[in-house]
């Protein structure tokens, strides 16, 4: 037989990898409930908000911006991302494995333009797969050259180091089995560079890992699907130019602003988008409950409607309505200290019998996956073995399930303790689907998780996103909303997102439904607009769009230079909500003069007030000039100026940045609680 050199089993790898990898790439499926519906990622692929971190210290913790780049591409060519180590971060759903295939697409089939076109190797793993006693030189071969056996473990390290160029990706981070372990694995050395110092790794996952070379890694964020990338998508995957096609999915989506917001996120917008293409019912949704209820309907039968036996039809109706075990397993998983996501198939199909499982699989809320079976580090690769796992297609078909478990421990606690007991094990801030499904699900259960967010730091503005949940209708919340905007809405950089994301939703709720908004103040939010001019960007990747019945905006941030194409972009924004009487930089450095030609016309008509953060300057719409005003903020030459007889004091930053501090705070907070229990007592009645 003849002997192999070095370049010989790297060329049989790099085939090997190809190979993998289109079978890989090939396989997206949009509506997991349609499996012979398969597409390849470069025919889906389109880009959603993608923002890298600029670092101005040694760490993450030193303050620096998110910047939004073009492109998934400038992960690796923006001069400001030259490192060994990249982290993407991003919730579920957001399109982590769906860059990483199209990057693996892009170096399979040479793309012109792709980073990845001149690299040697690429290393694609998905970290759920692997244990933390395999060696990474194991993974390779067992899942990405399983079928040659003239490659083996050894070979692949040798081969990895004769490279000029290597690059890998390590996806999903957050659902490997050994993550932020004390085990050594390979996977935790190479994140923190003792293992491919000098290779070019990038990492995916939903948080940060608890130990990784702070100073040599780069940070990189999804942000979701904005409404460009969601045209694009539609036009792209889903309808083509058929305009008429184009606007009735766009049309099902406006009519739902709850359903708007769960639609940012990539995942979930792909399968509304391609279900309401085919149907027309998504137009009467009104919650996340109802959206979630009638798609897993879809999942259910689609299946019934392509068997031709009537007896099995009648069990697969039993599965779908009788999944009380299977809510237990998805409950059991989201409360315990880790969360588990996957199981063994063996075990999970003991526990829920075979029958329930297959069908599960096939509907596709289940997902099969090959993953190592338990090894020691003395295992050679030839004896290794791997077995199947379940998992859910998403978290949030877990969180489904795991609502109706919810329920029925909620309506057996006795008093506030014990819910007190059951619900601080199920954090809302990570599973905030979980209790609107199960408010949605059951109003008495709901009243009892209401008490208990109210009780909660944060949790009243997401009580009333759970109200929405249990009523069904908007009308229901609009009163208690109307109270909301009647004072000044603070939005802070420190709120938790849940916060942040329940105080955007019930905002482009009043704007929805023309409720005016009196005043709304983001503190040190470092909002910048998007490339569409449509939306602010909050320093957290959550975006607000545009609200016509906003009158007062304060923006206050941390004595930053605001250049002229930043201020002139806050006030195009601006211009566009139409009711706007206001706006106000609070502790910019702001330039002394702006172009007036970047001052939208709409503003001048509408003589909106721009002021600086001490209110003694107003910015002069028709010069571009920051003038000093009076003390009822008329400008030199304005009908009723009074000249100044002395200079304004300094103000006090707390009084503007941090409104909580105030009296007027604290009553609107008092009165917002009360808001919750007269709607409470409302419904009730």
């Amino acid at each position: 037989m003849e002997r192999l050199t070095v370049q010989d089993k790297k060329a049989i790898l790099i085939s090997s990898l190809k190979n993998r990898y289109k079978l890989q790439y090939d396989a997206i499926q949009p509506i997991p409930y349609v499996k012979d519906r398969l597409y390849c990622v470069d025919k889906v692929f389109v880009e959603g908000g993608t923002e890298i971190y600029i670092v101005k210290g040694a760490t993450k913790e030193k303050e620096g911006p998110w910047v939004r780049v073009d492109s998934y591409k400038d992960i690796f060519t923006d001069p400001r991302m030259k490192a060994k180590r990249r982290i993407i971060e991003a919730e579920a759903g957001y399109g982590k494995s769906t860059v990483t295939l199209q990057l693996a697409y892009d170096w399979c089939n040479e793309v012109k333009d792709s980073p990845f076109k001149d690299v040697e190797i690429l290393i694609l793993l998905r970290l759920r797969q692997l244990n933390s006693k395999i060696s990474i030189y194991q993974a390779i071969k067992l899942f990405l050259a399983p079928n040659d056996p003239r490659i083996k473990s050894s070979d692949i390290k040798n081969i990895i180091e004769s490279c000029s160029s290597v690059k890998v990706l390590l996806d999903g981070y957050d659902e490997f089995p050994d993550r932020d372990g004390a085990t050594g694995s390979d996977v935790g050395r190479i994140i923190t560079r003792n293992l491919f110092g000098n290779i070019d790794v990038t990492l995916t996952t939903r948080y940060l890992p608890k130990d990784y070379d702070k100073s040599n890694t780069k940070y990189v964020r999804l942000v979701g699907f904005d409404e460009k990338a969601r045209d694009q998508y539609i036009r792209k995957a889903v309808t083509g130019e058929d305009e008429e096609s184009v606007a009735k999915i766009k049309r099902a989506l406006k009519a739902n602003p709850i359903l708007d917001d769960i639609c940012k996120v990539p995942l979930l917008f792909v399968m509304f988008s391609h279900m309401t293409h085919e149907k027309t019912h998504f137009q009467k949704f009104k919650s996340v409950t109802g959206f979630f209820r009638y798609m897993i309907k879809c999942f259910h039968s689609h299946m019934r409607n392509k068997s031709l036996d009537q007896h099995a039809k009648e069990h697969m109706s039993e599965h779908e309505m009788e999944h009380d075990e299977l809510s237990k397993v998805a409950f059991e998983c989201l409360c315990g200290e880790n969360q588990q996501l996957s199981w063994r198939k063996d075990g999970l199909c003991t526990r829920l019998g075979q029958g329930f499982c297959q069908h599960y699989i096939a509907v596709g809320i289940l997902v099969e996956e090959e993953v190592f079976a338990e090894t020691n580090e003395q295992t050679s690769t030839t004896d290794i073995q791997t077995r199947t796992d379940l998992r859910f297609y998403h978290q949030l078909f877990c969180e489904w399930f795991a609502c109706f478990r919810l329920v029925e421990v909620v309506a057996a606690t006795r008093n506030a303790s014990e819910l007190k007991n059951v619900l601080d094990k199920v954090d809302p801030f990570n599973l905030q689907y979980l209790y609107r499904f199960t408010c949605g699900i059951s109003p008495a259960v709901g009243k009892k998780i209401i008490e208990y967010l109210k009780s909660r730091k944060d949790g009243d503005k997401f009580a009333i996103l759970c109200i929405l949940e249990q009523t069904g209708e908007v009308d229901g919340i609009k009163a208690t909303v109307k109270d909301l905007c009647s004072k000044r809405v603070v939005i802070r950089y420190d709120d938790s997102k849940l916060l942040q994301r329940s105080t955007i939703q019930l905002l482009e709720i009043a704007s929805r439904f023309d409720i005016p908004i009196s005043c709304m103040n983001l503190v040190y939010c470092s909002p910048r607009v998007d490339e569409s001019g449509l939306n602010l960007i909050l320093k957290s990747g959550l975006s607000l769009s545009i609200l016509s019945s906003l009158q007062k905006l304060w923006i206050g941030d941390n004595k930053r230079r605001l250049t002229n194409e930043e201020l002139a972009a806050i006030l195009s924004y601006s211009s566009q909500c139409t009711s706007l009487k206001e706006l106000r930089f609070g502790l910019y450095d702001l330039p002394d003069t702006i172009p007036v030609g970047s001052i939208p016309s709409s503003l001048k008509s509408r003589d909106v007030k721009v002021w600086d953060y001490y209110g003694s300057c107003r910015l002069n719409l028709q010069t571009g000039l920051w003038q000093a005003c009076d003390m009822s903020g008329n400008l030199p030459g304005e009908e009723g100026y009074i000249e100044p007889i002395s200079s304004v004091d300094d103000a006090d930053e707390e009084d503007y940045i941090e409104p909580s501090s105030s009296e007027d705070d604290t009553d609107e907070e008092v009165t917002f609680l009360k808001l919750l229990y007269l709607l409470e007592e409302q419904q009730t009645v």
